[in-house]
């Protein structure tokens, strides 16, 4: 299967049963939170999502590749596990680059929201 259909599927059924085998073992991860490399790291990130997350959903927008490197735009949404559970929503974009065994190396994030604003969703009425 192409690796665009891949992710196109791990996008629509994200953070459950997510397909690793897409991904370099040493693979780098960053987005306004946190960077890290390795792909147990990035496997316990996804494990923490579905575990503290309510009801997450990933829509992807759009995706595309161009040689090694393939972009996407995506929403995510939640409700933080507050007595309020406040719906909590980020769009933003992802890069990610393909090695020659066509395995993930390096995934980026960029939010369009500061982690402020991010942060300030939690208390909005």
């Amino acid at each position: 299967m192409d690796i665009l259909e891949i992710l196109r599927q791990d996008y629509a059924k994200f953070p459950i049963d997510q397909n690793y085998d897409i991904y370099a073992e040493d693979v780098y991860f960053q987005d306004p939170t946190s960077k890290f490399r390795g792909l147990d790291r990035y496997r316990k990130t996804i494990a923490f999502i579905q575990k503290w997350f309510k009801n997450p959903q990933l829509e992807l927008l759009e995706i595309q590749r161009i040689d090694r490197l393939i972009t996407t735009r995506w929403s995510l949404s939640w409700n933080t596990p507050l007595p309020w559970e406040p719906r909590i929503e980020i769009t933003g974009r992802s890069e990610l680059l393909v090695n020659d065994l066509e395995l993930i190396t390096s995934h980026i994030d960029y939010w369009d929201r500061s982690i402020l604003d991010v942060v300030k969703q939690h208390f909005r009425e």
